[in-house]
């Protein structure tokens, strides 16, 4: 204490020396730092976009990617909406993100929530067993056969029950739901509310952080996935955004849409890069109404388990 007072009357900080106010030149640096890695994030991001916008003839003159604005044209993105192959990709995907993340929501929900409380029937050979498949997996054959057995081969079905339950999702809300002070849910019990009263309105308003954490874990996800739609899906037309991405970009598969062959790589690589901005756009949108969530989310469901 006497030390304690004796820093104070000279002015020294009683913090501990990780909470101690940084220096200038350590300002200066974090600064420094910090603009470096935005720059690394949206200097690839303004190019693909500013790419995407441009015509043919400031495509062919950059000699590739566009890096200084020439005029302003949206007709890459009209030859590949006009050309329905992606704008069907794009209802496929929506359509699996949504229904996916909705399942995988529910049943990890209330697989959590049941192995969260105290004497729930087969505690602790359930979570035994999840926790193996952590470490543990039958591999891409007997998988594909399984699928294949359930006749879900070529069905959107496919593109979401064998990904649609993520263990590490499950421990997370499991660990935040144990941190929930009983004393609550018992005075629910006692005034006659059911389990499921009390998971609906009582458990979950209560982890709104953590439950749209792991939903954006899910959605992300389901948007990005493209290896499950390769192995079962042989339909082209059921095809998520993410294979047609793939096939555009990296295959370099001709866009619907692209009539004058003679435009060659110019025109093709406006299509690509409208394509990849189309695929990132909702994940854009969607992302800055969780990120509140985000830290909170993850760091409160991990500490708590």
């Amino acid at each position: 204490m006497t030390v304690l007072m004796e820093d104070k009357a000279r002015g020294r900080s009683t913090r501990p020396a990780w909470e101690e106010e940084p220096s200038a030149a350590g300002k200066i640096t974090k600064a420094a730092v910090l603009v470096a890695v935005v720059l690394a994030v949206l200097g690839p991001l303004y190019t693909i976009v500013l790419t995407s916008l441009s015509s043919q003839g400031t495509i062919t003159e950059a000699g590739g990617l566009v890096l200084i604005p020439d005029g302003i044209t949206l007709d890459a993105y009209r030859q590949i909406l006009d050309g329905g192959v992606v704008t069907r990709a794009v209802a496929v995907s929506v359509g699996v993100t949504t229904v996916g993340t909705v399942l995988s929501m529910v049943v990890s929900v209330l697989c959590a929530y049941g192995l969260s409380r105290p004497g729930t029937f087969a505690h602790t050979p359930i979570l035994f067993t999840l926790l193996i498949t952590m470490f543990f997996g039958a591999g891409m054959i007997p998988t594909y056969l399984l699928v294949s057995g359930l006749g879900l081969i070529d069905s959107y079905w496919a593109l979401i029950l064998p990904g649609a339950v993520s263990v590490f999702n499950i421990i997370i809300l499991r660990g935040f739901f144990m941190g929930i002070d009983q004393g609550i849910l018992d005075s629910a019990r006692i005034d006659g509310a059911s389990e499921w009263r009390i998971l609906a309105q009582i458990v979950l308003p209560m982890s709104k952080a953590v439950t749209a954490v792991i939903a954006l874990f899910y959605g992300v996800g389901y948007w990005n996935a493209f290896f499950n739609a390769i192995l079962y899906i042989n339909d082209s037309s059921k095809n998520p955004l993410q294979v047609v991405l793939r096939s555009y970009v990296l295959q370099g598969v001709s866009v619907p849409g692209q009539i004058d062959v003679g435009q060659g790589v110019a025109a093709s690589l406006a299509l690509q890069m409208a394509v990849i901005v189309i695929a990132m756009v909702p994940i854009l949108f969607v992302y800055p109404f969780v990120q509140k969530h985000f830290t909170k989310g993850v760091m409160i469901g991990a500490v708590k388990g």
